[in-house]
């Protein structure tokens, strides 16, 4: 997904998606099922897995990450919500993007699957060790700048450097959630399927990379 290539043509097929004009009322998923998949993980996780990831304070985390987050004027589109490699297939002859599996589709701002679109660029589900995670993979900002460049341009926008750099930004803290989404998704699955991956330590690699990053995108600690 690294791959300037590959990058640019997924860029454009996401902006694609995000266009999609779905039926139904335009509204954002993401608080709910966040606060929703809290309150699962914590009626199946142990006493000790809930105090490892500070279940306790996790409730206000996403209300004061809501609160940050709301304010700002930003688009809400139609978005994939797990975007890694094994969702979107090219065809080697035209070179043409499909991207596959809507099981967590759903209205989102737009920031927030671009970010987790990122964000699983420091998974490799296909090594002898699915579930570590790499963030030396996580895409650097020049990277990021070409990516939201083209996802920009691909419908006839002319962004400025400004806009560009208020989306860049917004991505970033929204990878804050990407981060919870996904921890919550471990410890859930952990309880609830049989197939052979460590989802406890999958996720504990989120939410320590949620508590890592805070302080430096939010500024608090």
């Amino acid at each position: 997904m690294r791959d300037p290539e590959i990058s640019a043509l997924i860029a454009s097929k996401l902006r694609e998606f995000h266009d999609l004009d779905m039926s139904g009322p335009k509204t954002v998923h993401l608080w709910d099922r966040l606060r929703n998949w809290l309150k699962v993980s914590q009626s199946l996780c142990s006493a000790e897995e809930a105090k490892e990831f500070h279940f306790d304070v996790l409730a206000e985390e996403i209300n004061s990450l809501e609160k940050s987050l709301a304010g700002a004027d930003q688009k809400i589109g139609f978005c994939h919500n797990d975007l890694q490699y094994g969702n979107a297939m090219i065809d080697e002859e035209t070179r043409q993007i499909t991207i596959i599996d809507y099981e967590y589709a759903s209205f989102n701002p737009i920031a927030y699957d671009v970010a987790n679109h990122f964000c699983e660029m420091a998974a490799d589900y296909h090594s002898d060790t699915p579930h570590i995670l790499d963030y030396s993979k996580y895409p650097d900002l020049e990277e990021r700048k070409r990516f939201v460049h083209i996802y920009m341009k691909s419908s006839g926008e002319d962004p400025t450097e400004g806009q560009m750099k208020d989306f860049l930004e917004m991505i970033e803290k929204y990878a804050l959630t990407s981060h919870l989404i996904w921890g919550f998704w471990g410890v859930i699955s952990e309880h609830v399927n049989d197939i052979d991956f460590d989802y406890v330590e999958y996720a504990r690699q989120r939410f320590e990379q949620y508590w890592l990053r805070k302080p430096i995108l939010l500024g608090s600690n």
